[in-house]
């Protein structure tokens, strides 16, 4: 990538240095002083797990162990080998990792890490969430700063002090199979909910049991693939990259995030693990980031191997340590150190650059406390699996749920209704959790809480066994949840269908696919559901938007259900018979078909359909559901909008109100959402732009003033020489079906 101009490196706030004290300068500059290469170089190497332990799941090999602590003096382990482990296996993996540091000649600790993405994936009754994209639909920054806070807290019970999240991804290609572990297509969502959970991760001192190390990942575009495959090419210019998937990243670094993890793949074809252009000069010089920098998996010899940018193994651990890499998750030998080692040896990586990553690694053990206690603490252990998390997980799940249809206010169905459930979701569990839930890819359910429960178990226990009827077995691949002939037979006796289609639970490559379509099984199911004439309710548990588009017409409500965590089923249960009211938003454009993925912020030509000009539309934007498309069971009234001044001057602050009235019969939440619109720029505006939202409770028949607060840089965007700058001219703002325009004055 062209190495462009670089923003003044004076005027930013370092934010790594929260919680280090000068007592840890001081020991870490003390150690670096006694350390060979050898011992610097193992502090740059991560294994996993399986590399020091026995074929049986939480169980080390003394021997392997003593290999990769003393001799090889790695100076981190991460990962599980197969599946979640006990909070009692995981003090004893970690303790007895820790008591073999002592046998090394520096006795430094070793730093654990863990893929926490959606609550503690990897210990057995942690508490899962729901995933980022569910929380993307909550709207609701708080909650997502509490799941944020129980995960740390079971994180740190498990003796782990190092999570690899939060995923500030992008989620603009639906193909992609992480999509579900990002905020959605909106950058203002990923940045205001990706600042959010890194402060909620560190803001406590990372020495405070209830803290753990963040890691923002994965820099930089990893989510912009041009096929959808997970680690494929990405071709973006670079005024892309930054007006849409660098201020993810900024906001991350100035709200502490600790440590980075890079994309697997390459952009414009650098893979980014090789970018001194993206790793040094933007990342540390332009956004002031001074954490560790850690690889993804394998990422440093696929350089050599997958990429074939360097020619051979050791040129790729120099290509990529020079480039600004800290640590390298190998994973699974020690090729990196004996590499790296020839490398310094041969003048091909300097000393310095050696000193600069092992210090940083060395400063994050400290800020932690590891040379304090390496070892898991009883006071964090008492924060693990408390009541009140899965109230929380409810609450969590409850607010992501997003009802995209209700014709006819079928929803919500009378507790005395017969219902029929069906769909391979209705009693699969990892259909609602998804990837990383004790296992990586989410799939095996042997290793869930075993008070975990289905569709059809929540919605038997809200209207009684006697009211349900189903025609599905328990997992999601059962043959008999596609059989159409049983559904057509006990739709009879039924009132109603609740169809329960989407995705089963997949993670990273494995979640390929090269259809958004829904399996041909699935849409025959819709058919035979809507042929017997009972209205049909569509339950979706997915983690990308499948086509639904040839079965939605015929469905009479539509639920949005995303992979929401250990409360799915009931959350669901709860907004289908009317016990919670939904308020989620979408967060993505729900697509019509294939050729017509437009995203919400398009630009004015993406909105011009024509053949003629005399045939010309303007509907481009045509989406089978919108963004932030959500019903409720009440329904919102906005007054005009009122602004502060009809002109904003310089730095000053524009004030925009407007009331809110719930004019319905319910109780309910409601997002309002604060959209802007550049009406002529240098670079072609977008139709419109998320700039602020609010999520508010409102009795039946209260009104409440809602109040945003705008200035100069919340109508910024990046321009042809790659500054960020907000032009002179007006403004349109729009909440709901309002609108007002205001002047911007430098």
């Amino acid at each position: 990538m062209k190495q462009l101009a670089i923003a003044t490196v004076g005027l930013l706030i370092s934010h790594f240095s929260f919680g280090q004290t000068p007592a840890d300068k001081q020991k870490v500059e003390s150690l670096l002083k006694q350390m060979t290469l050898e011992e610097k170089v193992g502090q740059m190497a991560q294994v996993t797990l399986g590399v020091v332990a026995s074929a049986e799941d939480g169980v080390l090999n003394p021997a392997a162990l003593k290999k990769a602590v003393v001799d090889y003096r790695v100076g981190s382990i991460l990962n599980v080998t197969n599946h979640a482990l006990s909070v009692d296996q995981w003090t004893k993996v970690i303790t007895q990792i820790q008591d073999e540091t002592k046998n090394s000649r520096l006795k430094i600790p070793v730093l654990y890490g863990l893929d926490g993405i959606h609550g503690q994936t990897y210990t057995l009754d942690a508490t899962l969430f729901p995933q980022n994209i569910g929380m993307a639909a909550t709207r609701n920054p708080e909650l997502a700063k509490a799941v944020t806070k129980v995960a740390a807290k079971e994180l740190r019970a498990s003796g782990v002090r190092w999570n690899f999240a939060p995923v500030l991804d992008l989620g603009r290609q639906p193909l992609w199979s992480r999509f579900p572990e990002t905020y959605g297509e909106d950058v203002y969502i990923g940045k205001t909910m990706g600042a959010t959970v890194i402060k909620a991760y560190e803001e406590d001192g990372l020495r405070n049991p209830t803290a753990v190390a963040s890691c923002m990942k994965h820099y930089l575009g990893y989510s912009a693939s041009r096929t959808g495959k997970d680690r494929t090419p990405i071709y973006m210019p670079e005024i892309e990259m930054r007006e849409y998937y660098l201020p993810q990243f900024r906001e991350a670094v100035k709200a502490g995030a600790s440590t980075v993890m890079i994309n697997s793949s390459e952009i414009n074809g650098t893979p980014v693990h090789a970018s001194k252009y993206l790793l040094t000069d933007v990342l540390r010089k332009e956004l002031g980031f001074e954490g560790v920098v850690v690889t993804d998996w394998e990422d440093i010899k696929r350089l050599n191997d997958r990429h074939f940018v360097a020619s051979t193994p050791r040129a790729a651990v120099a290509m990529a340590v020079n480039a600004g890499i800290d640590m390298s998750m190998v994973p699974t030998d020690f090729s990196f150190y004996d590499l790296l080692i020839e490398a310094v040896k041969k003048n091909e990586v300097p000393m310095t650059r050696i000193d600069d990553a092992v210090r940083r690694i060395l400063l994050l053990k400290a800020k932690l406390g590891l040379f304090d206690n390496p070892y898991p603490e009883k006071n964090a252990a008492t924060n693990f699996g408390k009541p009140e998390y899965q109230t929380l997980a409810l609450d969590a799940a409850h607010e992501a749920m997003t009802l995209l249809k209700n014709d006819g206010n079928i929803l919500p169905i009378p507790k005395t209704a017969k219902i029929l459930v069906a769909g391979p979701a209705a009693q699969s569990i990892s259909a609602l959790n998804g990837c990383w839930s004790y296992t990586w890819q989410g799939k095996d359910e042997t290793w869930y809480p075993k008070d975990s429960k289905t569709i059809f178990q929540t919605i038997a226990d809200k209207i009684g066994a006697g009211n349900v009827i189903t025609t599905t077995a328990k997992g999601f691949d059962a043959p008999q949840n596609f059989d159409t002939a049983a559904l057509k037979n006990a739709a009879a006796s039924a009132s109603a269908i609740i169809l329960c289609l989407g995705e089963n639970a997949y993670a990273e490559s494995p979640g390929n696919i090269t259809d958004l379509a829904l399996p041909e099984n699935q849409i025959n199911l819709a058919k035979a559901a809507w042929a017997t004439g009972k209205p049909v309710i569509l339950v979706l548990t997915e983690g990308r938007p499948r086509f639904i588009t040839s079965i939605e017409p015929q469905m009479k409500g539509v639920l949005m259900a995303y992979w929401s965590g250990k409360k799915t089923g009931e959350a669901i249960a709860d907004v289908l018979f009317g016990d919670y009211n939904p308020s989620g938003k979408l967060p993505y454009s729900y697509p019509r078909s294939m050729g017509e993925i437009v995203m919400y912020d398009r630009k004015p030509t993406e909105e011009i359909r024509e053949i003629f000009n005399s045939d010309m539309t303007m509907d481009g934007y045509k989406p089978l559901f919108a963004f932030g498309a959500g019903l409720s069971y009440t329904t919102f009234e906005y007054g005009d909008i009122q602004l502060s001044s009809k002109q904003l001057q310089g730095a000053a602050k524009l004030n925009v109100s407007i009331t809110v009235k719930n004019t319905g019969t319910r109780d309910g939440k409601h997002t309002v959402e604060l959209y802007t619109h550049d009406q002529y720029a240098s670079i072609t505006p977008s139709v419109q732009r998320l700039r602020a939202f609010q999520k508010i409770d409102l009795k039946a028949g209260e009104s409440k003033v809602v109040t945003f607060t705008l200035d100069k840089n919340d109508l910024a965007f990046v321009n042809e020489k790659l500054k960020t700058i907000t032009e002179p001219g007006d403004f349109d703002v729009m909440i709901g079906n309002k609108k007002a325009t205001f002047s911007y004055i430098q």
